[in-house]
């Protein structure tokens, strides 16, 4: 009997613990089709600075190549690689005897033909009074004549030859050519050199001002120059806002430089248009031949821009969710055109006054329904 009863009580216990386990099941299934709160902000257009960078290569305002004009042995080096140098600077001096000798042999020349010319002339003088005293003919006196002009013309081309000669012994010392900075020295004291040697024997580098060597495609281009202001492309290029340069170690030139140059022609291999931005380089902190970026600033006065943290990926393409009417989510993608700081500046998707979920992606699916909670765009941008 005892048997019996504890029999059937368990089996209600039994019965009543699968009643409530149910009831409660009933309960969470209630709470977890309930919308979740998300963050969302309407989108309002507004103005945007938003910059283009483009690799640049560095050359000074001039590069000069230093090289021989004579054959020669180097005597002395004047100068060490990275040196400043002034204009008129002696550089170097090169050992080549032969036009020493050259040039004494042009004087010795010149005085034998003005010995000649002497000569000459002593016999026109001569010759002249007993040509007038009819005692020989004028031939005579043309012939002395001729004689003089022909010793003249051998002193004129003696005279040469000496200047021609001085010159090249002027050569056997080289200066440089303007204010700048002394590059590499391939070549060593006691060096054959040539006028035909293959490398320079150094490089004079004026970097007082830097050129920035860097190019856009031709899409870029156009769009580039024909929001610009001005009638022909000079005109264009003075409107142009001055640009930054990127050192090679992120940090940014002082001064701010200017786009003067846009080359005519586009280039038919890349497809891309040159151009050339000027800044000062003050304290010669950036060499020929660095690297760069030169960055151009652009202002967009009615800009779509969503946070960087709004957004996901797949397979390269930018994403966003859109919540419509009914506050269900949707995909939205995503042309970018810019990335200012921690927003995109976006060209096709999205509208004005749209909105979209700000935080939480992650758990976001497809046609979700969520309870949006409107945040002010203001405060967004404000702190990204």
């Amino acid at each position: 009997m005892n048997s019996a009863k504890v029999l059937f009580y368990s089996f209600s216990l039994l019965i009543i613990l699968t009643v409530s386990a149910c009831g409660g099941g009933a309960d969470t299934t209630v709470k977890q089709t309930a919308p979740k709160v998300f963050t969302v902000m309407k989108l309002i257009p507004r103005k945007a600075e938003i910059n283009a960078d483009y690799p640049a290569s560095i050359l000074g305002i001039q590069n000069i190549e230093i090289r021989p004009k004579i054959d020669g042995y180097i005597e002395n080096i004047y100068i060490d690689e990275g040196a400043s140098v002034k204009r008129g600077q002696l550089l170097f001096r090169i050992n080549a005897p032969q036009y020493e000798q050259n040039v004494t042999t042009a004087e010795a020349n010149i005085k034998i033909a003005l010995a000649d010319v002497n000569a000459a002339k002593m016999q026109v003088d001569k010759v002249r009074p007993i040509v007038e005293q009819d005692i020989v003919s004028p031939y005579e006196l043309k012939v002395a004549q001729y004689t003089l002009e022909s010793k003249q013309a051998a002193l004129a081309q003696a005279r040469a030859a000496l200047n021609n000669a001085k010159t090249n012994l002027s050569y056997t010392t080289i200066y440089s050519p303007a204010d700048g900075v002394i590059g590499i020295l391939p070549y060593k004291i006691g060096s054959l050199i040539t006028s035909t040697t293959a490398n320079p024997l150094t490089t004079v580098s004026n970097i007082e001002s830097i050129y920035a060597y860097f190019s856009i495609n031709e899409s870029q281009g156009l769009d580039f120059f024909l929001a610009a202001k001005g009638g022909t492309m000079q005109q264009k290029l003075s409107t142009l806002p001055p640009v930054t340069l990127i050192l090679a170690n992120g940090t940014l030139l002082a001064d701010k430089g200017k786009i003067e140059t846009a080359s005519g022609l586009i280039n038919a291999q890349t497809g891309s248009i040159n151009l050339r931005a000027t800044f000062k380089n003050i304290g010669g902190l950036v060499r020929s031949g660095s690297s760069a970026i030169v960055r151009i600033p652009k202002t967009v006065p009615d800009a779509i821009m969503v946070p960087q943290k709004s957004t996901y990926q797949i397979q390269g393409k930018i994403f966003v969710y859109v919540v419509d009417a009914t506050n269900k989510v949707k995909s939205q993608e995503l042309m970018i055109s810019a990335s200012p700081g921690q927003f995109y500046v976006v060209s096709k998707g999205l509208k004005a006054r749209q909105e979209i979920v700000v935080d939480g992606i992650a758990s976001l699916r497809e046609s979700l329904q969520i309870k949006p909670r409107l945040l002010n765009a203001d405060s967004v941008y404000n702190n990204p």
